[in-house]
């Protein structure tokens, strides 16, 4: 029985700030792999994106608010995906999660999955002295009224993908052009202003990466340690099999 069958780990891969379509294909790849067994363990993907307006599979037309031509006017990418959710934002400064999860290792149920990725995010808020919480029937992570992080998978053969987006530094300046969520009225939040609201030292970046990492390993019953050069490498190769 190899170590990777023994220990039960959370590799984490740190991908910056990258193109939102070549993440895509990314953590499709890496979730096929998890699904055939050829990565052995569960999988964190990293990133930040320019600014993007994705579209999930209950997205309504109205949640949003700017045209296509508008949207390129302002250098910002439209694409429908298959998550679950409505309408949501990237954009610089947030942290963006994708965790590859097999959830046979788990538990098989993908409402129980989006409570520990809201718990995970609640706890590392928590961590830096923001009280976070979750809003009764809704998914994602609220700061009183205030949004600081939204939630949309999707699962195959209980492997998830797609994930989270916890407004840290970023402006939210790209949610004009939608209604988050579709939540008619909703304020975002990011850690950036409610630590300033709170007169509190806000985190540096690799903190607030490490944060996550370690509540979300936590979280899971895993230990966290980076992604194996290797695995890394087969992901990559794997990118070029297909969609």
């Amino acid at each position: 029985m190899s170590i990777s069958e023994l220990h039960r780990e959370l590799w984490w891969i740190d991908l910056g700030l990258v193109d939102y379509d070549q993440a895509h294909v990314f953590q499709r790849a890496a979730a096929r792999l998890r699904a055939r067994g050829v990565l052995p363990q569960d999988v964190l993907i990293l990133c930040e994106h320019p600014a993007v307006v994705t579209l999930g599979r209950s997205s309504k037309a109205g949640n949003l608010l700017a045209t296509n031509e508008e949207l390129r006017r302002n250098n910002v990418l439209l694409r429908e995906v298959e998550r679950g959710g409505d309408v949501t934002v990237h954009e610089p400064g947030q942290v963006v999660g994708y965790p590859i999860m097999s959830l046979a290792r788990h538990t098989p149920d993908l409402h129980w999955y989006l409570r520990q990725v809201e718990e995970a995010l609640i706890q590392s808020l928590d961590a830096i002295g923001l009280r976070a919480s979750r809003s009764a029937g809704q998914t994602g992570v609220w700061i009183d009224a205030r949004k600081i992080a939204s939630i949309g998978v999707h699962a195959r053969e209980w492997v998830t993908s797609h994930g989270f987006a916890l407004n840290a530094f970023n402006s939210l300046s790209t949610f004009r052009f939608v209604v988050p969520c579709g939540l008619p009225g909703v304020t975002m939040t990011s850690i950036a202003l409610e630590c300033a609201s709170a007169v509190r030292r806000e985190p540096n970046p690799n903190e607030l990466q490490q944060l996550l990492i370690h509540n979300f390993a936590k979280t899971f019953a895993l230990s966290a340690r980076t992604a194996p050069h290797e695995s890394v490498s087969a992901i990559r190769a794997e990118m070029k099999n297909g969609k």
